[in-house]
């Protein structure tokens, strides 16, 4: 029962083991106990019982050596998801989010910040931050399928879609980094709670820029332009941890375009985004309140500020020096 009540709040294997001790130890004090109520004599505690229960508590301890080697196909086998399981999917020098560095490094750096906003307004809200960490790593794998179809991996390089210049095209190449995310997720064996962060991100979301480009084209041919060609597939956000996620990725762009800013002007352009969500029924099942709205926009103006510090600026003679001493060092 101790292990039962305490293991779903450990974040670790070691502070597992360490329970193992607690265990063992409860063991010893339940069998002492039991034993000294219906025995008669202290010679028998000490001569029959302490060895007893010795061993009972040694058995306590084993089985969370057991516990330790069998969760992780425990885990696998059923398709769980545990703190320690989500913290290990977080480990940056997995090889799928290697890949994700390497092939996509635009996608990495957008990803890694989103990550920050995500964790900070999930705490804020006592959301599972660990689940919110692991769900935002991985929410745009599928953008390896393409990278240059995605303006952060273009590093100032032609746009792709400048070529292609047809508005449905660019939109499927869009659309088609969740389909692909989640093939990518379930060939490395994420498990389906992590999956369902890559379509919820998105949810129904229009595609704005190509469905307006396709409008005008329209205009110009007497075409008819077909709203849900230009949405992604969904479903919305079905928990307020992919609710979160949903906002902080509409929001990271917008917030790396105000780094002069004021905190007053960055804070109304993310009430306009999470407004146009709501007002799109985005996050209507996400079990978010519109009145947790402002507290997670005061989060990611906080989060945007300590990116955004102020550095000293120094005078070109102290840089001088600096390299000077370097060199001759």
């Amino acid at each position: 029962m101790i292990a039962a009540i305490f293991t779903g709040r450990l974040r670790s294997r070691e502070a597992i083991s360490k329970l193992g001790i607690a265990v063992g130890l409860s063991q010893i004090a339940v069998y002492l106990i039991a034993n000294l109520i219906i025995s008669s004599s202290a010679t028998t505690i000490w001569s029959a019982i302490l060895p007893d229960a010795t061993v009972c508590g040694l058995f306590g301890l084993a089985w969370i050596v057991v516990a330790i080697g069998i969760s992780p196909y425990l885990e696998r086998c059923f398709d769980l998801i545990t703190p320690i399981r989500l913290a290990e999917l977080s480990n940056p020098n997995l090889p799928l989010l290697k890949r994700l560095a390497t092939e996509a490094p635009g996608t990495f750096q957008h990803t890694m910040f989103v990550s920050s906003l995500a964790e900070a307004a999930a705490r804020e809200l006592n959301c599972n931050v660990e689940l919110v960490r692991a769900g935002t790593l991985y929410h745009d794998i599928g953008k390896m399928h393409d990278p240059l179809g995605f303006i952060e991996n273009q590093m100032g390089d032609p746009n792709k879609h400048d070529a292609i210049d047809d508005p449905w095209v660019s939109a499927e190449i869009i659309k088609k980094h969740v389909s692909e995310g989640l093939a990518i997720a379930r060939k490395y064996g994420l498990p389906k709670a992590i999956r369902d962060f890559i379509p919820q991100h998105q949810g129904t979301l229009l595609i704005v820029y190509f469905y307006y480009q396709a409008k005008q084209k329209a205009q110009e041919s007497g075409t008819i332009v077909t709203e849900a060609d230009f949405r992604y597939a969904g479903p919305v956000p079905q928990s307020r941890e992919a609710g979160i996620l949903m906002l902080a990725d509409g929001c990271e762009a917008a917030l790396r375009s105000l780094a002069d800013a004021t905190p007053k002007k960055a804070l109304a352009t993310l009430q306009k985004i999470f407004k146009s969500r709501w007002q799109d029924r985005q996050l209507v099942d996400s079990g978010l309140n519109y009145d947790e709205l402002p507290i997670i926009a005061e989060v990611f103006i906080r989060v945007w500020q300590q990116f955004n510090h102020k550095r000293i600026i120094y005078p070109q003679a102290a840089l001088d020096l600096a390299a000077k001493n370097n060199q001759l060092n």
